[in-house]
């Protein structure tokens, strides 16, 4: 394999020799777009020569198409912020412009690529301009999953079945009044991820070391933003202090809160299903989750919830990822959020693998559940859930009363409010009816 990075990356393969991820792609791309909008800058300001800016922007882009992804190598686990896997983009962009320039003129990984620029405030506006597009994606799955929750709900809206707190018999729902508590939970994290992406815009590009723009000149300053916007189709600006930005990464821990709350969710909406999907014959059986796999190597005609199972994991997942990064947020010193590599490393990883759960969940899983009407019945009917709704006109005494003598008896509630002559079917029904 040819190779197109210098001195630095090769310090840091062999200081970093890890069985890690390398550096993640998106976060190269997004400081191959900082380097891009930071040559045609500097170009402005007078800070580089127009041919190596022109060699500059080529190589971005033909990095930004792909084809060098092989020369970014460093692992997602180092030391110094991120400085190597800077380096690494700065050598590449370097080498391949001077060999552009048939080497008449030699591009400078550090006082060409690199000039205006920090580590400290390139890694960490890569790393919001990464996530604002990788969250775009995932709110976009979101809108998909809500919309069949909410479809579910439709289809299932007449089915009355047994509602359930604590694990045990409550009172009478619908199966699609429970769909549509699922639709309605998710819904928030729609503006939630939002106000994320928003967080997502104010860089500390410019700032350079610490923040206060030794190096950076306000021509500079002015200009990298305004052609950053025109790269990426979208808007970011420059943080009204910058020093903040450069020594605290909590931007980072919030928007990985927002991600593990929504796995929150997300697993509990799981589990709820495993546990209505339970059986088929020793469990609860009230819905039918698509059969997708073979449930057992040994058990024949098993089928387990592998999805619900997934979701359920990628919610252990990204809460040891928040943890990480929550930790590594903290590990912050003075000027400079240090812990930087951790960070990019467990947030795009979280952002990803949920996204990519959330759209098979919807696909594989949601979209094909079906509801067993008489299952739900059943247990509806042989439970005394109906008790609760009876206290306003009979009173708390009476039904609780009611209530003993059908479990006492084994038989059901309405039973015994009618065999009591506590009330006429009709009665009873028309409560039923105006209260389900």
């Amino acid at each position: 394999m040819e190779t197109y990075y210098g001195e630095e990356t090769k310090k840091a393969i062999m200081n970093f020799p890890f069985d890690s991820n390398k550096t993640r792609i998106e976060f190269i791309f997004a400081i191959v777009q900082i380097k891009k909008a930071s040559a045609i800058a500097n170009c402005k300001a007078g800070s580089v020569d127009k041919k190596i800016k022109d060699a500059i922007v080529k190589i971005c882009n033909e990095i930004l198409d792909g084809r060098y992804n092989d020369q970014f190598l460093v692992s997602c686990i180092q030391g110094g912020a991120g400085t190597a896997s800077h380096m690494n983009v700065n050598e590449v962009i370097a080498n391949k412009a001077t060999v552009f320039l048939k080497n008449k003129i030699s591009v400078h990984p550090n006082n060409h690529v690199n000039c205006s620029q920090s580590t400290n405030d390139v890694n960490p506006s890569a790393l919001k301009i990464a996530t604002f597009f990788l969250l775009e994606n995932l709110n976009n799955k979101l809108f998909s999953i809500i919309k069949n929750f909410e479809n579910k709900a439709k289809e299932f809206k007449k089915i009355n079945k047994l509602g359930r707190t604590h694990l045990q018999d409550a009172v009478p729902t619908t199966l699609g009044a429970e769909f549509l508590s699922y639709a309605n939970n998710l819904k928030r994290y729609n503006l939630q991820i939002k106000m994320s992406e928003n967080i997502c815009t104010i860089l500390n590009l410019g700032g350079t070391a610490i923040g206060n723009s030794i190096n950076a000149s306000p021509t500079y300053i002015k200009e990298v933003y305004r052609e950053l916007n025109k790269i990426t189709g979208k808007r970011f600006l420059k943080a009204s202090n910058m020093m903040a930005k450069t020594s605290s990464q909590v931007d980072f821990l919030i928007i990985s809160q927002t991600i593990t709350a929504l796995c929150v969710d997300l697993s509990k909406i799981a589990s709820d299903l495993r546990f209505m999907a339970s059986g088929p014959s020793g469990g609860i059986g009230e819905i039918i989750l698509p059969e997708l796999q073979k449930g057992s190597s040994i058990m024949p005609g098993k089928v387990n919830p592998v999805m619900p199972e997934t979701v359920n994991q990628l919610y252990y997942m990204v809460s040891g990822n928040n943890l990480s990064i929550e930790k590594a947020a903290e590990g912050a010193q003075m000027e400079l959020g240090v812990m930087l590599p951790v960070i990019v490393e467990k947030l795009i990883e979280s952002i990803k693998i949920t996204t990519e759960v959330v759209s098979q969940f919807d696909k594989m899983c949601i979209r094909g559940i079906r509801a067993d009407k008489e299952k739900c019945k059943y247990y509806l009917e042989n439970s005394t859930a109906y008790a609760t709704l009876f206290v306003p006109r009979l009173g708390y005494d009476i039904v609780s009363t009611a209530v003993k003598k059908a479990i006492n008896n084994k038989k059901t509630f309405r039973d015994i409010i009618l065999e009591e002559k506590y009330l006429k079917e009709s009665e009873f029904n028309k409560i039923l009816n105006q209260k389900i």
